[in-house]
């Protein structure tokens, strides 16, 4: 007569006290709840598999419920019944969801910003602050969230194509960003091959012009009376325009001007070379009429660390279209005006009309000047 198996109630489970050593208490065809000296009641499957005596664990009373785990038992035991190992399957599983965590937790945003975490000490801050704007405004929001590895060339065709409808410029910059992304990726052993190895073609070329700019002397006189009469600005975007045709350096070197830079005293402005597009430290010469604006606006932003703070956040500076917007409140069109503009306007003056060397104009405009005698010369 075949044994008899007495299952285990709800209130043997519950009720089990501990003792000085574990023990067992089964519930029929290799299932049994293991009380633990701990506390614990822990559901345990044993089974026999190619010869041998194996254990698969199931969880933990109450969480998982006697018929949970009786349900997890039958299953175990037609896989058995099939030549299947339980515990092997449990295993790959496992395996697999370690996996998939994996794949889930590398997104592009996070590999994003672990890219550029590990390029920023070769890049200026500007162009390091400027880049990671712009992945944050037109990539993460869309494909942000994207495992990376789910990531195909024709989804970074379709990015570059929606951004470059609106600005060519900023889809040429990110086409660069998506290569070394990738490339980063893949040297870290995420990807098997880069998807953005060959975008070639995708963006359409930029045709070179000038910044636009007034370069006659009245026409610059009329500039410069607009903005000193203008009240459609705030006052610290109003010192950045009138302080911009007299230093004349890139629209980013002076949006990110910090007060540590400056010996008002001496009047000169150091700008570091982190900030600068050359990556070289630059010294710029004030004027009267520069050092009386920035005093000026020393009582407005001087205890803190920008001097053209944002308009939102003090301890930000400016964004790089507030010097733009401003003019076009002003009622001068991008085919006037723009925030580079002053630079043209600056070397067009000092060279055609004022009578300077170009040599000492490149260099106050820290382009990169061919030296025939040397650097020591410049």
């Amino acid at each position: 007569m075949p044994k008899r198996i007495v299952t285990l109630t709800f209130p043997q489970v519950d009720n089990a006290k501990t003792r000085a050593k574990d023990y067992k208490l089964s519930d029929g065809e290799g299932l049994h709840l293991l009380v633990t000296h701990s506390g614990g009641k822990l559901w345990r499957f044993q089974y026999r598999y190619a010869g041998k005596q194996k254990t698969l664990a199931f969880g933990s009373f109450p969480e998982i419920s006697i018929a949970d785990a009786r349900d997890l038992r039958d299953k175990a035991r037609k896989e058995v019944a099939k030549g299947i190992d339980p515990g092997e399957v449990k295993k790959a599983l496992k395996i697999q969801k370690q996996a998939q965590a994996t794949i889930d937790a590398n997104t592009f945003e996070l590999i994003a910003r672990r890219w550029h975490q590990h390029k920023n000490p070769e890049w200026s801050k500007n162009h390091s602050d400027r880049l990671l704007h712009r992945l944050e405004l037109d990539l993460f929001p869309t494909m942000g969230k994207r495992p990376i590895v789910d990531i195909k060339r024709s989804e970074l065709v379709g990015e570059l194509r929606r951004v470059s409808a609106r600005t060519v410029e900023t889809a040429i910059r990110l086409k660069i960003a998506f290569y070394g992304i990738f490339r980063f990726a893949l040297d870290e052993g995420l990807i098997d091959q880069n998807p953005a190895g060959d975008l070639k073609g995708i963006v359409p070329r930029v045709k070179a012009k000038h910044m636009s700019a007034p370069t006659q002397p009245r026409k610059v006189a009329e500039l410069i009376k607009t903005i000193d009469c203008s009240t459609r600005m705030t006052f610290v975007t109003k010192c950045a325009l009138r302080l911009a045709p007299l230093v004349f350096i890139r629209p980013g070197e002076l949006r990110s001007a910090e007060w540590s830079d400056f010996d008002l005293d001496n009047s000169v402005w150091n700008i570091p070379g982190e900030k600068m597009k050359m990556d070289e430290p630059h010294l710029v010469p004030l004027s009267k009429q520069a050092v009386m604006i920035l005093r000026e606006i020393h009582f407005l932003t001087g205890q803190g660390k920008y001097v053209f703070c944002g308009h939102r956040s003090p301890t930000k500076y400016m964004s790089e279209n507030t010097v733009n917007q401003a003019l076009r409140r002003m009622g001068l069109g991008k085919d006037e005006i723009s925030g580079h503009g002053f630079r043209a306007m600056a070397r067009t003056l000092l060279h055609e009309v004022l009578g300077f060397l170009p040599d000492p104009i490149e260099a106050q405009l820290a382009h990169a000047v061919p030296d025939r005698l040397g650097t020591a010369y410049n």
